[in-house]
């Protein structure tokens, strides 16, 4: 099953039908649930059984004693469950509701149609793109819009000469509720999986450098473990990168971690990995016995780009003093690569990078300070499927394996 296919399965269940599904999970019978909703016992069984032929698996075992949640149907609920926890805590962010009772009361008045407005709307920049892209008439986007902030109370929308835009809030309140709805997405596909079915694709961020070299040891295993996985590698700036997996685009990123502290993402380090000052063989500096912080102004430097530990890193070595000339600021290590092999130019690498290089090598200048770590980092509310948890301790093996030049964390 492609992430398309599963992505369109969920769309086609309705937050009613969750809700009903949610409480038939939370108190074990058809007819609790059915009081709970204000609805008859007839319309939640109905509302159940279209549920299960949807996502094509029995949750539900009916017995005299009462309905109970199987298997597939405990493994489903949870996700639910984190999928009504993450949008009423967005309502609350939103400023919509002082309490989760309240935040509940609202989320109760959600339709699927309400919510696509603002996703689509954050997704595809304005309310003409995204009706083109859900094939529905810009009129009937701006309608829901003006549901869905009825509903909340709170203005996620305004309107400029360039049409309908979106407020920072309803931005943030766009992106927590596309947060919310991949739990859905992961429940069919966790489904599936339990059934022997394919997997979904797994979209993994790879930072420049060591992020991309670690993956690449580990696929052939994680493949051989899931032969039917759909894997999907991004590669960009940290800046990007970071702003890709907040947004729920990228599942986890590997590689070397971020600097700065977030209450949105963890960060889980698996070895440190010091900074070298890297040059081609047989470059001048390495055929010195130590070289001082004048001999490396003398040279220019391919450095990271913006917002890159690298160029973080570059910039405190030379803070006392002026900086040596740097032409190309780059985090593509095959350009790096080929410009250190051609000249003199230095740049800086991890250990664990120059590990896996065999024409270039580290002047005798440092110890460069603080040291990096490679990890993984991941949002602060994800929970992993199988098949990423699979991935990650795949990850961890690799690192923790004994290597020259790679120091495990204590």
């Amino acid at each position: 099953m492609s992430k398309q296919d599963s992505a369109a399965r969920a769309a086609a269940i309705s937050f009613r039908q969750l809700r009903l599904f949610a409480a038939i999970g939370d108190l074990k019978s058809v007819r609790r649930a059915s009081e709970e909703c204000s609805l008859s016992q007839p319309a939640v069984t109905q509302a159940l059984a279209k549920l299960e032929e949807q996502i094509g698996s029995v949750l539900v075992d009916r017995r005299a004693s009462g309905s109970y949640l199987n298997e597939l149907g405990d493994l489903f609920h949870a996700r639910i469950r984190r999928f009504f926890e993450q949008a009423e805590q967005a309502i609350m962010e939103a400023g919509a509701a002082d309490t989760k009772v309240a935040a509940r009361a609202i989320m109760n008045r959600f339709t699927r149609s309400q919510i696509r407005t603002v996703v689509g709307a954050i997704e595809h920049g304005s309310f003409d793109r995204a009706s083109e892209s859900v094939g529905i008439s810009s009129a009937s986007l701006q309608r829901a819009a003006r549901d869905l902030e009825s509903n909340l109370g709170v203005s996620l929308f305004y309107r400029t000469a360039a049409g309908v835009l979106v407020s920072p809030l309803g931005s943030q309140f766009g992106r927590r509720m596309k947060l919310a709805l991949q739990e859905i997405e992961w429940g069919i596909e966790e489904l599936e999986a339990a059934q022997g079915g394919s997997t979904r694709q797994m979209v993994i961020g790879a930072m420049p450098f060591g992020g991309s070299v670690l993956l690449a040891s580990v696929l052939d295993d994680f493949l051989r473990l899931h032969p039917h996985a759909d894997i999907r590698i991004m590669n960009e700036s940290a800046a990007e990168m970071a702003k890709s997996l907040r947004a729920g685009d990228v599942d986890f990123v590997i590689g070397l971690l971020p600097e700065l502290e977030s209450g949105e993402v963890i960060r889980e380090p698996l070895a440190r990995t010091p900074y070298s000052v890297v040059a081609r063989r047989g470059h001048p500096l390495t055929r010195l016995g130590k070289v001082s912080i004048e001999d490396l102004r003398a040279y220019d430097w391919v450095t990271g780009t913006d917002g890159s530990s690298r160029r973080a890193c570059f910039e405190r070595i030379f803070a006392d003093g002026p900086a040596p000339q740097t032409s190309i600021a780059t985090c593509a290590l095959p350009v790096i690569r080929h410009l250190l092999k051609r000249s003199d130019r230095l740049t800086l690498m991890t250990s664990y990078e120059l590990e896996h290089e065999d024409s270039l090598r580290a002047v005798l200048y440092g110890p460069i300070t603080p040291v990096p770590s490679l990890g993984i980092t991941m949002r602060a509310s994800w929970l992993p499927t199988r098949m990423h948890q699979d991935f990650i301790n795949l990850i961890r093996a690799h690192v923790s394996a004994p290597r020259p030049h790679l120091r495990d964390v204590g």
